[in-house]
């Protein structure tokens, strides 16, 4: 799977490195990605996500269930 948070969709950056002369160079801005089980208490049994560190910021204010169903409208995630 790529580096894509399933509940923001948010993707790795392309930006520049600039040495002191103002050379540039391309470079990435790398998400924190990380791989984390949540309780899903309507169902039960755990969800793995991959979920950025903004992801899980959200997920604390609006609630698991309610973050899944919005990243599932926007098209982020398709569990079953």
């Amino acid at each position: 799977m790529a580096k894509v948070c399933q509940v923001t969709g948010r993707k790795r950056m392309v930006g520049n490195n600039v040495s002191h002369s103002k050379r540039r160079t391309k470079r990435i801005f790398a998400l924190n990605l990380k791989t984390k089980k949540f309780w899903s208490e309507q169902e039960q049994r755990f969800i793995t996500l991959k979920v950025s560190c903004k992801g899980m910021r959200n997920i604390e204010k609006n609630g698991l269930e309610a973050t899944i169903k919005d990243a599932q409208k926007k098209g982020f995630i398709n569990l079953v």
